[in-house]
């Protein structure tokens, strides 16, 4: 590794909120994605961070949210592992600038969410190794991940449905004997990546919505969420 790499390495874990550790390479094998071409790549420590991470993000409910039942902690530990939060955890902590990706999944949008979630998953098992593992390991995902999860377990507990809106429209739609949502879904763009390229509405008895998304599923999703609210009491009731 060269100095201007391990310089970049160590200015990321600063912001981090970490410690430079002394052994860097994990660091620069989580953040090399197989698509760059070189023989050490992200998916060993992809495959360690997967269980670090499990592990942690239990702990951390254990922690924090020991009133919430065993099924409600293992519902919402899947939402806080997801590739969908691992792919925002990228964004967030600005990792994308210290990939090294190939060209051609460089140059697609659509699946950058997905190099962003796996090598966010492969960091996790790298710091856990460039600390030693084990206890010293766990800290420094702790000390990592904390703030991230107390936000997004947050947002989660305010809205139990999130990102899982389908399936509350259709377990109300069926409780209430009117059988499933009917979707109707229109591609309105053939850009790849474009958050817009599909519209979508929904009716669910005297429920409807409609909403938008870059792919079907993501549309379908926010229609039906933009349906629940109509579930909702008027706020002062």
């Amino acid at each position: 590794m060269d100095n201007a790499r391990r310089l970049q390495l160590r200015a990321l874990l600063q912001q981090l909120g970490l410690d430079s550790p002394s052994v860097m390479e994990p660091i620069d094998e989580a953040l090399t994605h197989t698509s760059a071409g070189l023989a050490r790549n992200h998916e060993r420590l992809e495959f360690l961070g997967d269980a670090v991470l499990r592990l942690a993000a239990a702990e951390f409910l254990e922690r924090e949210h020991p009133q919430l039942s065993v099924g409600q902690r293992s519902s919402l530990r899947a939402q806080l592992v997801s590739d969908r939060w691992l792919a925002e955890l990228a964004d967030t902590c600005g990792l994308e600038p210290a990939l090294r990706i190939g060209a051609i999944a460089g140059g697609d949008r659509a699946g950058r969410a997905t190099v962003r979630a796996e090598c966010a998953e492969a960091l996790v098992g790298g710091l856990y190794e460039a600390w030693g593992g084990g206890t010293n390991g766990l800290a420094a995902i702790h000390r990592w991940l904390t703030p991230h999860w107390r936000l997004a377990a947050a947002d989660q507990l305010a809205d139990p449905h999130r990102h899982n809106w389908k399936t509350a429209l259709q377990e109300w739609s069926q409780g209430q004997g009117l059988g499933l949502p009917a979707y109707r879904c229109e591609e309105r763009s053939r850009s790849h990546g474009d958050p817009r390229r599909f519209h979508c509405r929904v009716a669910a008895g005297p429920l409807a919505g409609e909403g938008w998304g870059g792919s079907r599923r993501e549309a379908e999703q926010q229609a039906a969420r933009s349906a629940l609210k109509l579930l909702r009491p008027p706020a002062g009731c």
